[in-house]
């Protein structure tokens, strides 16, 4: 039987009960007859063990109607609350396995950053985000802004499912000269490009997935999405994640977009809702979430490249004219799950032309147990291009503004590490920022143990490796220069000033332990060490 509740919404938000592995519930929600939310949800009958929230503040005043379909409790809306808090946050952001300097939701799982953009002071963050429990579904857009990078503020969600499909990834613009007529008042009206994955959810039954556009006028407040979407139809069944930019040099708007098999196609547009095809590419080894960027080689702003990137972080290198990629450079990785948990990492968009850089981060692929929040951020990072002796090749950074964050700083001098005998540095904080630079000498193994998660390099083999995931990692005059950023449950491993980036998830066993450095089998140099403690940002 299908059970129904009205409810005058009189304070903040809805709270609901979860319990994971208890049936799925449809849920819908209608504010004064018209559909408000329909959600699948591990709606708890008895005790919870967490609660997720809609916020319905902007609605006080007006009548929700609750159905839940398909159940033999005709109480079961009674465990359902209506309150001015969110129930059971009373320790928000200090949960136990909280990260403390990378970005989570408050409240479920979140996957895939999508619409990055910049404008007036604000970073926008958007990612698929599942608000009603900690797996994947009920693909929303979550959104959250920051002023440094740092320091990130959640909003309301910003796209929500509907008959067309649940929100799939997808990017974000700024359309300054008002190219699609979108512009409504004084502000520049920031665009979405999102995949309606039709067929994902009981609304969207029997729809395919298409590409669509939401628009704001209020410097990324509200979202309204546009009534004539989709703006490209079907083209392969599970064509998704649309990647938009502007392209100076044919002034146009450039879309990448993948298909399927490996195959993405290019489109571009005057206007952001008209698309034509210029290009389809096959690239082996990669899939999902395209990006499209320009980058000056060795920080020479005559002698630029673009970057074509995948999700598994699989890239090419080349020149494009606004309808043809010419490749030079191929950098296929394999399956990111191999080389660390980082996957569909995308940069952002409008950045100022006065800072001018190319900033991205990524889903990290940790799963955090026991938590009423999974996933989280990698941390924000600048990309570079070098040369090297293999040719030109993408190098990944914390941005600077992670120096906000810093505590205590501490050097040391070099330090011989002698054959099975560590070196102990106690350092107390649970959230660091560690640079060493080391020497190999005669050592067949460096292992460095941070609270009892190990970070191994094998010499022989050149190759970096963390809770089971490993990079290669090629010495330089016998040398190697690592960085590696702690927080609770993920770790971030840069080698040879970004060549390796590697995320790795990693409940820290004892977060007291003092650090440990050893060489295994001869001896190494421990050229220099510098740590620095980073305060929480959610403090």
């Amino acid at each position: 039987m299908d059970v129904t509740k009205k409810v005058l919404i009189q304070n903040n938000y809805l709270c609901l009960p979860v319990k994971n592995g208890a049936p799925k519930r449809l849920v819908r929600c209608t504010i004064d007859y018209e559909d408000f939310r329909e959600f699948e949800i591990e709606l708890a009958e008895g005790e919870p063990d967490f609660w997720v929230f809609i916020d319905v503040r902007k609605f006080i005043g007006r009548q929700l109607s609750i159905t839940i379909y398909n159940t033999e409790n005709k109480n079961i809306l009674d465990t359902i609350e209506h309150g001015n808090d969110i129930k059971g946050a009373d320790n928000l952001y200090q949960e136990k396995y909280r990260p403390q300097f990378h970005y989570s939701a408050k409240r479920g799982w979140i996957n895939d950053p999508n619409g990055l953009v910049y404008y007036k002071g604000e970073y926008h963050l958007f990612y698929q985000h599942n608000p009603y429990g900690c797996k994947w579904g009920n693909m929303h857009w979550g959104h959250a802004v920051s002023r440094d990078l740092v320091h990130w503020s959640e909003l309301e969600d910003a796209l929500y499912p509907d008959e067309m499909g649940t929100m799939f990834s997808g990017s974000g613009v700024v359309d300054t000269n008002n190219t699609s007529g979108l512009k409504c008042g004084t502000e520049d009206p920031i665009i979405l490009f999102y995949t309606a994955a039709g067929g994902t959810s009981v609304q969207s039954e029997g729809r395919y997935f298409t590409q669509c556009i939401a628009y704001n006028n209020d410097r990324g407040r509200t979202w309204t999405k546009y009534q004539g979407n989709p703006v490209i139809g079907t083209i392969t069944k599970y064509n998704r994640d649309p990647k938009v930019i502007w392209h100076e040099d044919s002034q146009q708007w450039i879309m990448a977009l993948y298909l399927e098999n490996q195959e993405y196609a290019l489109f571009a547009s005057r206007n952001l809702i008209n698309w034509s095809e210029v290009g389809r590419y096959q690239i082996e080894g990669t899939g999902e979430c395209p990006d499209l960027f320009e980058l000056p080689v060795d920080g020479n702003p005559k002698n630029k490249k673009w970057v074509f990137w995948s999700a598994n972080g699989s890239y090419l290198i080349g020149t494009f004219d606004g309808r043809n990629f010419t490749e030079e450079y191929r950098v296929i990785t394999g399956s990111s799950i191999q080389t660390g948990y980082s996957y569909a990492a995308q940069t952002w968009n409008n950045i100022p032309k006065d800072d001018g850089r190319v900033i991205q981060i990524a889903w990290a692929t940790i799963d955090i147990p026991d938590m009423p929040f999974n996933g989280c951020m990698t941390f924000p990072c600048e990309l570079t291009l070098r040369t090297t002796d293999e040719g030109i090749r993408l190098f990944t950074n914390p941005v600077r503004e992670i120096e906000k964050l810093y505590g205590h700083r501490y050097s040391w001098e070099p330090q011989m590490l002698k054959e099975d005998t560590s070196l102990f540095i106690d350092v107390d904080s649970e959230l660091l920022d560690i640079c060493g630079e080391f020497d190999l000498g005669s050592a067949k193994r460096i292992i460095i143990d941070i609270h009892g998660v190990q970070l191994i390099y094998d010499v022989k083999e050149q190759k970096l490796s963390c809770m089971g995931k490993c990079a290669s990692l090629k010495p330089q005059q016998r040398k190697i220069r690592l960085r590696v950023l702690v927080d609770r449950t993920i770790i971030e491993i840069f080698g040879n000033e970004g060549i390796v980036y590697m995320p790795v998830g990693a409940i820290t066993q004892d977060k007291n332990k003092p650090l440990e450095f050893l060489a295994e089998g001869g001896e190494a140099m421990l050229i220099s060490l510098n740590i620095s403690t980073i305060n929480s940002i959610w403090i």
